[in-house]
């Protein structure tokens, strides 16, 4: 039997790294595509931003959102309820914040990302920050490291 955690995939949708005063780079998407469920999880590291807003989607004052699309390239649009109350604050350094999505009950696009990072202007670097998602309650499950969406898995 396998245990629970591990029939999940974890997939890297913006790599850690700082950003002052612009969108982050390397934002991507998962696919969702035989899956039940998605967690999407901002991790966010240390921010020198004076006071105020931090981090947003698109605008550092505006909460991070979901947006799904029907194809990997396509026009994304912005999933009801599948934001953050707030953008993050100056003050939410080594915090995480977290959005799922049920892939089941409710009919969604196959493609999903949060949507453009952006990080406000700081004292001198900016904001710290990566997001990570990860995928549970597959149709079929994983059964490598590479269908999880890891290098290496060592169980112990």
């Amino acid at each position: 039997m396998i245990p629970e955690a591990q029939n999940t995939k974890k997939v890297l949708l913006l790599p850690p790294q700082l950003k002052d005063n612009g969108d982050f780079a390397n934002n991507t998407y998962v696919d969702t595509k035989g899956w039940g469920y998605v967690e999407f999880l901002i991790l966010m590291g240390d921010t020198d931003v004076a006071s105020g807003d931090a981090v947003g989607s698109t605008a550092e004052d505006t909460a991070p959102y979901i947006e799904e699309c029907d194809t990997s390239g396509g026009t994304y649009a912005k999933l009801t309820g599948a934001e953050l109350g707030t953008a993050i604050q100056y003050d939410d350094d080594s915090k995480l914040f977290q959005i799922d999505v049920d892939l089941v009950s409710v009919e969604h696009k196959r493609y999903m990302r949060v949507n453009a990072p952006h990080s406000a202007a700081g004292a001198a670097n900016g904001s710290n920050a990566a997001i990570l998602a990860i995928l549970s309650k597959p149709e079929l499950g994983p059964q490598s490291a590479a269908e999880r969406g890891l290098e290496e898995h060592v169980i112990a």
